[in-house]
This record gives structure tokens, C-alpha cells and sequence, in this order.
């Protein structure tokens, strides 16, 4: 039975190199991901002024309460939503002069709603070329706190950088969700401030955040649910079976719940105390299913969805759109290369199920996640290749490798 070791969760490392780097004391991380987007937040820490010392196994991040030891600094955000995101909310509490760009692909991401927001609170920020998206310049002279609304619907990591700055504020935050995607991100990050010494409330769709900053300590991060997903699909997908070590019932990632739709698809699965197992039945079954909350594993789903023995039909995924590139497009268009018959909507794809094709390249976008999830479709559509197969090394850089060994094992 192959056990697969999955690197450390992409989502939980960055928030805790913001909490790190805020909280009041050295902060360790324990096997934190070593990736593309981890690497580039880590280095624009360190443009801002941060001491991060990097072992293979461990990270140490200085906390700096009052903000970046450096008056004035460029960060190159490189691929990644969460420093791209994150990091000006965390410059925001400190006092200097702060420029923020990043790749074509990100300079494409929507900003604009964790602009306003920040703008609502009294922050000096510039968007150099298009209003809403990088290059960003933030003047920052700390931030006073109080009250302020926000638009959560196309991204949860506009909320997250505001919980995440509201212990740096003077007076706290009071943030007003008006709409809201992937609730269980924001579930991470409350359970993750916790574990620095702050406790988030809720009163309906506000959430209260006091002032009084973090915590140094020591903290562990789980592997990564998202991509733990493609090795739970492979097992479902040829009747093999697949356990993942440290992931389990006590997890902070909503992704985990993919495993449930496995299960209504007819995979059995096992959730333990700190592992999780799932094994084919030798059948897949159609349905349909709302993954407006685990929306990264959507093109997961879509790559098996032919595989069915019905239509598969994903609803409430619009925001699966903003991604790294539009990732329902994406999938609609490599599937009907590979033959299968798809419909899309605004916010829905349904998947026919076929008999794909063999020998066909995969349009990668430079988005891992549809090179990951369509690398388990080759598991049975023989010659399946990729225009751009090393855009993994955003999330997993040894992803080939590991899957090569994980296939050799189902055969």
C-alpha cells in the first residue's frame, strides 16, 4: 500500500511566515514547504528587513512587532497570490516606503477589493499602472484599526490579510464580510492567529479582531491538502489504494474534504486521528457537487470526471476563474482535446463521461494545479504530456517524480 509523503501546506506556511515575522519573539516553523511561492515570500521578508534563517527542515523568522526593519524596499512577489496579498497588509503597520510587483500572470489577479479596504482604514496605497492590480506602492505610518466592509467573493485572501494586520492595528478591526469563498481558508487563519495568542470573534458576518499583537512560538505545518488530492484521486481512479501520513481528523485544511466527494463517487475512505486512506472500488460514479469552498481541488475532480460512470457536474466555482489563470476555461479546453464532451456555465462545468484519447499535450497555462490534476488523467490516458510541466515547482517541485513512483506502485 503506497504511503506518500506530501510536502507542507503552501496556505498554512505563508500565514505563519506573516505571523512569524509580526509576533514578538523568534518564531520556528517546522517543516515548512520549500517551493516557488514559499521561497519568494520568505525573500521579500527579507528585502523588508526580517532575519529568516532557512535550514532544509526548519525555518527561523526574528519578529518584528513594529514592521519592517527597512524605511524603504521593492518586493518581488514572483507567482504568489498570498505574498502578493499578504505582505502589504503586514508593511501597512509599520512606517516606510514600500514597492510591490509581481509576474504578468499575477499582475492579472484582482487587488482591488483588499485595496479599498485598506484605503478605508487610512493607508496610502498606489496602483502604478491599472487600478486593482500590481505594481503597488504602500507608504505606511501604521494603522489606527476600527471598522471597515469587504468584499470576500472572488478571493478569501483579501480577508485573511485583514485578519492578519488586526493585532498590529492600534485600536483592533472590526471587519463586515459583505460575500465570502473558500470559508475554510479563513477557518486556517483564525485557528493559526490562535495558536500566536490572538482569538478572533465572530458576530454574524463581522469579524472581531483585537489589538495586542502575537505570540513568537513554535509551529508545525501539516502537508498540503490540495495537493494531497491528485494522490487520493489516483487511488480512486485505478482501484489502488493511497494513505497520506499527517493528515487526518484534527486538520486545519478544508481541502481534506475532497475525500468526501470521493467517497460519494464510490472510493472508500478512512480518516484517522493524523492520517487519511483512500482506496478504489473499481468504480466512479457521477454526481453532482458544490465545491464553492474546496474550489483548488475542482480541477482535480474535472481530470477523473470523464472516468465516471455518469455526468459529473461542479457547480458554484466562479472563482475558480481568477486563478492562475481561468482554470474552469482550462479544464474545459484540455478535456475536449483528450474527446470528452463539456459544458460550461459562469460558475459550473459538467463533464461527460468518455473514453479519452491517447498521446495528447496538455495547455499547462503555467498553472500547476492543471498540470497536477491532469497528470492522475494519465494514469489512464496513456502519452498525456505537458506544454510546461515545470510550473509545479510553484507548489511542489518534486511533483513528477513522486507521482512516477506513486503510479509504478498502483500498476
Amino acid at each position: 500500500m503506497p504511503v506518500v509523503d506530501i510536502p507542507g501546506s503552501k496556505s498554512i506556511t505563508a500565514r505563519a511566515l506573516f505571523l512569524a515575522a509580526a509576533a514578538d519573539g523568534v518564531t520556528t516553523l517546522l517543516r515548512p514547504l520549500r517551493s516557488d511561492d514559499t521561497e519568494g515570500f520568505a525573500e521579500g521578508l527579507a528585502r523588508l528587513g526580517y532575519r529568516v534563517g532557512r535550514t532544509p527542515d526548519t525555518w527561523q523568522v526574528d519578529g518584528r512587532p513594529e514592521g519592517p526593519a527597512a524605511r524603504e524596499a521593492d518586493v518581488y512577489c514572483r507567482d504568489g497570490a498570498t505574498t502578493a496579498r499578504f505582505l502589504p497588509a503586514l508593511v501597512a503597520a509599520g512606517h516606510g516606503t514600500y514597492r510591490f510587483d509581481a509576474s504578468e500572470q499575477m499582475r492579472r489577479r484582482p487587488l482591488l477589493p483588499l485595496s479599498r479596504a485598506l484605503r478605508d482604514l487610512g493607508v496610502k496605497l498606489r496602483h502604478e499602472e491599472k487600478e486593482g492590480h500590481h505594481p503597488l506602492t504602500v507608504e505606511a505610518d501604521g494603522v489606527e484599526g476600527g471598522e471597515v466592509t469587504l468584499d470576500a467573493g472572488l478571493s478569501s485572501q483579501y480577508l485573511t490579510a485583514l485578519l492578519l494586520l488586526g493585532p498590529l492595528t492600534r485600536r483592533g478591526l472590526r471587519i463586515t464580510v459583505t460575500d465570502l469563498v473558500s470559508v475554510p481558508y479563513v477557518e486556517i487563519t483564525i485557528a493559526m492567529m490562535r495558536a500566536f495568542g490572538v482569538e478572533v470573534r465572530r458576530e454574524g458576518a463581522t469579524y472581531v479582531v483585537p489589538p495586542g499583537g502575537y505570540r513568537a512560538t513554535t509551529y508545525a505545518i501539516e502537508p498540503d491538502a490540495s495537493t494531497a488530492s491528485y494522490f487520493f484521486a489516483a487511488a480512486a481512479l485505478t482501484g489502488g489504494e493511497v494513505t497520506v501520513p499527517g493528515l487526518g481528523a484534527g486538520a486545519l485544511q478544508g481541502d481534506l474534504a475532497f475525500v468526501d466527494v470521493l467517497r460519494r463517487m464510490g472510493a472508500h475512505v478512512e480518516t484517522g486521528a493524523d492520517r487519511t486512506t483512500v482506496r478504489g472500488s473499481g468504480e466512479l460514479r457521477g454526481l453532482t457537487v458544490n465545491m464553492r469552498d474546496i474550489s483548488d481541488t475542482m480541477p482535480t475532480l474535472a481530470a477523473i470526471a470523464p472516468y465516471a460512470s455518469g455526468p459529473v457536474r461542479i457547480e458554484d466555482v466562479a472563482n475558480t476563474r481568477v486563478k492562475e489563470c481561468d482554470r474552469l476555461e482550462a479544464c474545459a479546453h484540455n478535456l475536449r482535446r483528450l474527446g470528452v464532451r463539456v459544458e460550461t456555465g459562469p460558475d459550473w462545468i459538467e463533464i461527460h463521461p468518455a473514453a479519452p484519447a491517447r498521446d495528447v499535450e496538455i495547455t499547462s497555462y503555467g498553472d500547476h494545479r492543471i498540470v497536477m490534476s491532469f497528470a492522475v488523467a494519465g494514469l489512464r490516458a496513456p502519452g498525456i504530456s505537458f506544454d510546461d510541466p515545470g510550473c509545479v515547482r510553484k507548489t511542489f517541485p518534486g511533483f513528477h517524480e513522486e507521482f512516477a513512483k506513486l503510479a509504478a506502485a498502483l500498476r
